[in-house]
């Protein structure tokens, strides 16, 4: 498959209508706005499925959250940028944080209480590693607490703890993230 470069008529062509919608929509045309993100999504997902072709099932879960992230930054775009590199790089950055996460579940993807026994030498070594650990998880906001206490130590699958919880499966992920790093943040001071 052919990529299409900055100076091929048929990208300045897709450029021009994705800016021209998306800028429509940030001076409050909802149509024009609702037909962008629609547009945009299907090159994300081209984008994604060439990338992680061995990874179908996390494509759509990219796809909406770099939508949601394209809205939530809509207002850092400056209108002088090119719309396309500036969505690509958010879509980038989603799929290197996949990769993290992928990376953080795989060397955790025991229950951290199997991974305590190993390292206990006694029953007190256990009692007072859980304890660090749930003192570690208490200074965490609960959207980022319960998603590692579900997943990553009781071992429920994302779809449901995101049913047990309420929250979205995409929300899970970005809880255990965040709170992970945010754990690792906390272990290094």
């Amino acid at each position: 498959m052919k990529r299409i470069k900055e100076s091929d008529p048929k990208f300045v062509e897709i450029e021009n209508a994705l800016k021209r919608s998306f800028l429509s929509g940030l001076d409050g045309d909802q149509l024009l706005y609702k037909q962008f993100l629609t547009s945009v999504s299907i090159h994300l997902r081209a984008f994604f499925k060439k990338r992680l072709f061995q990874l179908p099932d996390e494509i759509e879960d990219l796809v909406q959250e770099t939508l949601l992230a394209v809205h939530n930054q809509r207002h850092t775009f400056k209108r002088d940028q090119v719309i396309t590199s500036w969505v690509y790089a958010i879509a980038r950055y989603k799929m290197i944080d996949l990769f993290r996460a992928r990376s953080i579940k795989e060397a955790l993807n025991d229950p951290l209480d199997d991974e305590m026994e190993i390292f206990a030498h006694s029953e007190t070594d256990m009692f007072e590693a859980k304890r660090d650990l749930h003192v570690l998880l208490s200074g965490l906001p609960e959207r980022q607490r319960l998603p590692i206490v579900h997943v990553k130590i009781e071992g429920l699958t994302v779809e449901q703890t995101a049913k047990l919880t309420g929250m979205t499966p995409s929300a899970i992920k970005v809880g255990i993230h965040r709170g992970l790093k945010a754990l690792a943040s906390q272990l290094r001071k």
